[in-house]
This record gives structure tokens, sequence and C-alpha cells, in this order.
């Protein structure tokens, strides 16, 4: 067998497991990071594809600009989360 196609089915399995992890993890930290790690093997698996340019995008936006856009809205989401409950227990005195 070709290692070409031995890397793309374990590539493949890869991307579907971290894939399942992402939509059916409760914790939202696993889950973007999860989302990351798909994006990592799908530019591996571009690489493999000898699509060097399309995997250096992936890479970059995929796993990189997209997972800090996720921390960056998961943070600013629970900041205005803790503002709320801070003013509704102010509220509450």
């Amino acid at each position: 067998m070709n290692y070409l196609l031995i890397t793309s089915i374990f590539t493949g399995v890869i991307i579907l497991v971290f894939t399942f992890i992402a939509i059916y993890q409760k914790n939202m930290v696993a889950a973007i990071i999860s989302t990351g790690a798909v994006g990592l093997f799908a530019s591996l698996m571009y690489l493999v594809l000898a699509a060097p340019d399309v995997a250096m995008t992936e890479a970059a936006i995929g796993s990189g600009l997209s997972t800090f856009i996720f921390f960056y809205v998961l943070n600013r989401i629970r900041s205005t989360d803790k503002k709320k409950s801070d003013s509704v227990k102010n509220d509450q005195l």
C-alpha cells in the first residue's frame, strides 16, 4: 500500500475523531481546541495532497486565527455574563 494513502486515511480518521469531540464536548475550551486541531490536520491533509499553498492558508486561518477568535469571543461572553450577574446581585441588595 502506498504511504500517501495510509497517511490520508489516518489523517481523515483523526479529523473525524476531533470533529466528533468538537460537536459533543460540553466543555467549550476543549471544543475550541479540537476545532483548531481539525484545521491543523486538514492542513496536513492538503500538504499530503500536494497543495502547500492551501495547507499554509488552512494552518494560518483554520487553526490559528479561527481558534484565536473563538477564544476571544468566549472570553467576551464570560466577562459579559459576569458583569450581568454582578449587577443582578447589586440590584438585589
